[in-house]
């Protein structure tokens, strides 16, 4: 007899156990700016969505999941131009000399 509550509910895709991987590092890299390391911690969230990406490129609609949100084309873009973005933020923006 199931819990009351349904049955246990996995991913039953490669593409939505990627995502939950992505979702976990991204709080991660969260969790490490909020303890004052916000270039580590953008280049996790960033090096997560050009997994994401990735992951959406090479696997099929079928089997991405809950990666796929829109046509193909467009998550791959969105994703990239995202990761790209913080990963280039955290590049670009100079050490601040201490108050």
């Amino acid at each position: 007899m199931p819990p009351p509550d349904g049955p246990l509910k996995r991913p039953q895709t490669l593409g939505g156990v990627v995502y939950l991987a992505v979702v976990a590092a991204s709080v991660v890299g969260l969790g490490i700016v909020f303890f004052g390391a916000w270039r580590t911690g953008l280049a996790w969230v960033g090096t997560a969505l050009l997994v994401s990406a990735g992951t959406r490129l090479v696997l099929s609609e079928r089997r991405a999941g809950m990666l796929r949100v829109r046509r193909k084309w467009s998550d791959v873009l969105m994703l990239t131009v995202a990761g790209v973005g913080l990963i280039v933020l955290t590049i670009v923006v100079p050490n601040q000399p201490p108050t």
